[in-house]
């Protein structure tokens, strides 16, 4: 008797201690759960990491987190559904069917109705007093300048069945600006309900962390300016700009157009608008490559500055007549003359002299036909594919002055920035540094691919550039007082559907740097399609010398050359946004490659410009 007694007592005592737990110890826990599952719901999602764009003066949020009101549901506490329904679908203007739904599960303790509700909506929602709908405040992603650097930084939103982060840096660094989600555990039965007396544990979320990018928010305002100007100008399809630092490989500015808002990114008709245009399409650049073909000749020893060629205005190799864009012949030429007046015959006589397997190894070596692995997400590499057949003369050919290989703005500026620092390939970078959850700081340092050529070559290069810029097709892109280097490329359009290239359709670059002495920036501007100028000298590299003046004035660089007024008021005169250029025809191209023998008439003939 006095067994059972005890046992009764053991079991009596162990219930009350389990009620004194449950009810005292444990009290504020459960009324929270049963009151308001959001305050749970809040602690186990992460706040998202915010990115900021770099200022003079500090910081420039690009994307960051917004307070708003959410509108929930505990259906554990609706007595009525379809009343409830009814109200809400009024004041949410929700479908009642899929209200009810949602709403009629009494064992279901959490339900979204909606997200960012309207003053509006929450006056009329606290003001029906509905049984088991609660408002609460949560976050949204936010971006404050709209279009300012949209492909750089991506948008939020649905991927499958999770809401993450799509394109740009948002998708790329998805994990670490999302951080971790919190975890709860308890005991359920056989049914799958919660069992009030059972095991509970919970682990917050951990926030994600910020990112400070190397962008400048000033450039990169001024840079989608002056090409939404140009493509207004020239009547272009789109375009883009990059301004990268020399030594760092850091990007000041990315800038691409059409461009979309982040905010609104499902009112996009095309989803193709979202892509980073610079980094995700590779394209055939044209002469702007010439410099790269004249780079491996110097470095590789097989000619020097002071070289000379006879241009006799066309080659002929297998079966082709690949000719000077200007269908002209000039005689003996300089290495220089051959980037002054672009001439394809010049760049095939140094192709020849390296040779097609050293030609290959060093334009891998200037980092095309890979990727650059710059942070951001989906990158193009471009393609050589043409180069693998070392015995292929003709595809060598025309890669050398641009044709026949593809690469991507962001490949194409690193190459010329490695001819701006010194010979030295260096990782484009766009995240400066992560600033951590818990208040630490990680900078991303500067990460050198590998030397290309030789302070030497690169210091010759630099000065034949310059030459284009005085004396040759680069012109527009001077700046008066400074020493302005660089080099325009016009280029057909791969067609998709064929060998060929589409007819009429063109893009204009042009990629240099500047100061020569000291350079601070390389920039490379693309416009797609022009419609009423010809030549990139006529598109892409005025627009090249309107950003240059401004990021050389807008640091402070000091004037190194002299130059007078009226050099500075023809300067504003050329570059002025107005419509003189659009009065210009465009005149058909001419073709510069054409097929002597009869079996390839069918061919289309293929065409690259200065």
């Amino acid at each position: 008797m006095s067994g059972l007694v005890f046992f009764i007592f053991l079991a009596v005592s162990f219930v009350t201690f389990r009620l004194y737990k449950l009810q005292v110890v444990s009290h504020a826990y459960y009324e929270m759960l049963a009151e308001d599952q959001h305050t749970i719901f809040k602690k186990l999602v992460p706040e998202r990491g915010e990115i900021y764009l770099k200022d003079k003066n500090g910081l420039y949020p690009a994307a960051v987190n917004k307070e708003a009101m959410i509108a929930y549901a505990v259906p554990k506490e609706i007595k009525n559904p379809d009343a409830v329904s009814g109200a809400l679908s009024q004041i949410l203007q929700i479908d009642k069917s899929a209200l009810i739904e949602k709403l009629s599960d009494p064992d279901d303790m959490y339900e979204i109705l909606k997200h960012r509700l309207s003053d509006s909506e929450i006056q009329e929602i606290r003001d029906a007093k509905l049984e088991g709908v609660k408002l609460s405040d949560e976050e949204y992603r936010y971006y404050p300048s709209g279009e300012l650097a949209s492909h750089i930084l991506g948008f939020i939103g649905w991927n499958g069945n999770n809401f993450s982060g799509r394109y740009g840096l948002e998708a790329n660094y998805e994990k670490i600006l999302k951080g971790e989600d919190g975890t709860i555990f308890q005991s359920r039965d056989s049914g799958g309900r919660w069992i009030a007396v059972g095991q509970k544990e919970m682990e917050e979320a951990k926030d994600g962390d910020n990112l400070v990018l190397t962008v400048d928010h000033i450039i990169q305002f001024e840079a989608e300016k002056l090409l939404k100007s140009a493509i207004e100008k020239y009547r272009a399809e789109g375009g883009s700009i990059i301004v990268m630092d020399p030594g760092t490989g850091k990007i000041l500015a990315m800038a691409n157009n059409p461009a979309f808002d982040p905010n609104n990114y499902s009112q996009v008709d095309d989803m193709s608008a979202y892509k980073n245009l610079a980094v995700n399409d590779a394209y055939e650049c044209g002469s702007v490559f010439k410099t790269i073909t004249l780079a491996i000749g110097l470095d590789s020893g097989k000619v020097s500055p002071e070289t000379t060629f006879v241009d006799t205005g066309a080659v002929k190799e297998a079966g082709y007549t690949i000719k000077n864009s200007d269908l002209k012949s000039y005689g003996v030429q300089t290495m220089s003359q051959l980037l002054e007046k672009s001439l394809n015959t010049g760049a095939i006589f140094v192709e020849k002299l390296v040779g097609n397997k050293n030609f290959f190894d060093y334009v891998k070596r200037f980092g095309f036909g890979e990727a650059t692995g710059i942070d951001t997400a989906a990158e193009a590499s471009g393609n050589l594919k043409n180069l693998e057949n070392f015995k292929s003369n003709i595809q060598y050919f025309t890669a050398a002055f641009g044709q026949g290989i593809s690469v991507t703005p962001i490949q194409l500026i690193s190459a010329y920035n490695a001819i701006a620092n010194g010979g030295v390939l260096v990782k484009p970078q766009m995240v400066e540094k992560i600033i951590h959850a818990d208040g630490s700081e990680e900078d991303m340092k500067t990460q050198e691919v590998r030397r290309v050529i030789t302070e030497k070559t690169a210091l010759q290069v630099s000065q034949l550039l310059r030459n284009v810029v005085v004396l040759g097709h680069g012109k527009m892109a001077n700046v008066p007082g400074y020493l302005v280097g660089g080099k325009t490329g016009t280029a057909q359009v791969a067609s998709s559907n064929s060998r060929g290239y589409e007819e009429g359709r063109t893009i204009g670059t042009f990629a240099g740097f500047a100061p020569l002495n000291n350079p601070k920036f390389t920039v490379l501007v693309k416009i797609d399609n022009p419609q009423n100028v010809q030549w990139a000298e006529s598109s892409a590299a005025p627009t090249f010398g309107e950003l240059m003046k401004f990021l050389l004035e807008y640091y402070n660089v000091e004037p190194t050359e002299e130059y007078t007024q009226s050099d500075l008021d023809k300067f504003n005169q050329t570059h002025t946004l107005n419509e003189s250029f659009t009065k210009k025809e465009k005149s058909e191209i001419q073709p510069i490659v054409s097929q002597s023998a009869p079996e390839k008439a069918e061919k289309k003939s293929d065409n690259k410009k200065h």
